[in-house]
């Protein structure tokens, strides 16, 4: 349910709605909007009559919402969300670039990713220093060192910091050291992980599952969002199906139709979505033009070199050309690329 509140209606009035959907035994989320405060009821709604809400003073009207996920759904919020981390924009105008390696590896490879990132005008440095990985002896990551790298690489280019966690256990230190917190396709229905995320403070970005719909991956946003964290981007990485020339299938009509479902955020990571380093430029480019809110690009000093994922790597002149690609279209469509 959606109570929406008159325009410029009191911060007490809207504070005594609030109070009522406490006792009701659902949780309140005020929404303040340019043109409007809503309070989302969230829970049970056969506790509620929307008539009894309608007579509180300065309500102006009392909607059902009908998607299943509710805090996700336009019909909650009809401006998108623009998520900030220090010079990183996504959402609202802003297509938001993350670039860096798939894995950490050290510190000469970590700070010359960021300082590549930053001289072609991108915002956030990716990396993982936690690895989920098909064969138990494929290498794992540098764990907490990883992270005290990615820590040194953001301060000396003050990128923001973008990296994997794994477990709800995890949550307290990798939000110690990054900015942005990944879940994985591989974590995107750990529910407890999703919820531990959405009371890290931190901002999120959420990867699709190889085999989920649309709606499962809304309404695993949804554990975040009700949480508290509205700060949620959602990840397109690709899919799986029958065709195999890629390493999956990147279905680039789910930006355009995310967009017309809800307000978050959508990023596009054409590396792991075609699994080719000579596809993601070309990809990147086409991810923009349909409306992505941002980008995530592997990329690596020497990419024949790397511990993870070389074969769909950038090297940083590679990255230097999407960039340059990227902002053309962004720009020819009234967005700005960073």
């Amino acid at each position: 349910m959606i109570v929406v509140m008159e325009p410029n209606a009191a911060d007490e009035k809207i504070d005594n709605v609030a109070r009522r959907v406490t006792e009701l035994g659902l949780k309140a989320h005020v929404i303040r909007g340019t043109e409007r405060t809503v309070i989302a009821a969230v829970g049970d709604e056969r506790k509620i009559k929307i008539e009894s809400f309608e007579r509180f003073p300065g309500v102006a009207e009392v909607l059902p919402i009908l998607a299943p996920y509710k805090m996700a759904s336009k019909e909650l919020r009809k401006e998108p969300t623009q998520v900030v981390v220090r010079g990183f924009r996504a959402g609202a105008g802003n297509v938001g670039v993350m670039g860096g390696p798939c894995s950490v590896e050290d510190e000469e490879q970590i700070v010359a990713c960021a300082r590549a990132v930053k001289a072609s005008g991108g915002t956030a440095l990716r990396g993982g220093a936690f690895k989920p990985r098909t064969s138990p002896y494929a290498f794992q990551g540098m764990k907490e060192d990883g992270l005290k790298l990615l820590d040194l690489a953001r301060q000396e280019t003050g990128l923001a910091v973008v990296t994997e966690v794994m477990t709800a256990e995890d949550v307290p230190l990798v939000a110690k050291y990054a900015d942005i917190l990944q879940i994985g396709a591989r974590n995107m229905q750990n529910y407890r992980l999703l919820e531990a995320v959405g009371r890290s403070g931190r901002a999120v970005l959420l990867k699709r599952g190889p085999s989920a719909t649309i709606e499962e991956w809304l309404l695993a946003a949804e554990y975040i969002l009700n949480e508290g964290n509205p700060d949620v981007m959602l990840c397109e990485r690709g899919i799986r199906t029958f065709e195999t020339h890629t390493r999956f299938t990147l279905p680039l009509a789910t930006v355009p139709f995310l967009h017309r479902k809800t307000h978050l955020p959508v990023i596009v990571d054409p590396s792991h979505g075609t699994g080719h380093s000579y596809l993601v430029t070309d990809m990147a480019a086409a991810s923009v033009a349909a409306g992505a809110d941002g980008l995530m690009v592997e990329m690596h000093p020497i990419p024949e070199k790397a511990l993870s994922d070389g074969y769909q790597s950038l090297d940083f002149a590679q990255f230097d050309e999407m960039m340059i690609r990227c902002r053309t279209i962004a720009t020819a469509i009234g967005k700005t690329l960073g």
